[in-house]
């Protein structure tokens, strides 16, 4: 029985490994990353991430400076003077 059960697994094909055909040995390319952040500190007492300018907008009762295009998609964050 045994002699039959070695029969059998020597008579099967043994498939061939052929390495790939285009072997890039490149490092991959990684996503973009915004450039240039700073840290800002909110009007709510909180630390901002932000990618933009500071820009100070006209308010009725003053001038507000805000933060643009923050961490966390806020496009805008008032900053604490």
């Amino acid at each position: 029985m045994k002699a039959l059960a070695l029969a059998l697994l020597l008579s099967l094909p043994v498939p061939k490994l052929t390495p790939p055909a285009n072997l890039n040995l490149a490092p991959a390319q990684q996503p973009a990353r915004k450039k240039g952040g700073r840290w800002y500190f909110a009007a709510t007492g909180h630390a901002v991430y932000c990618y933009g300018p500071v820009m100070t907008l006209p308010q009725p009762d003053g001038l507000l400076k805000v933060a643009t295009f923050c961490r966390g998609d806020q496009p805008m964050v008032p900053l604490k003077d």
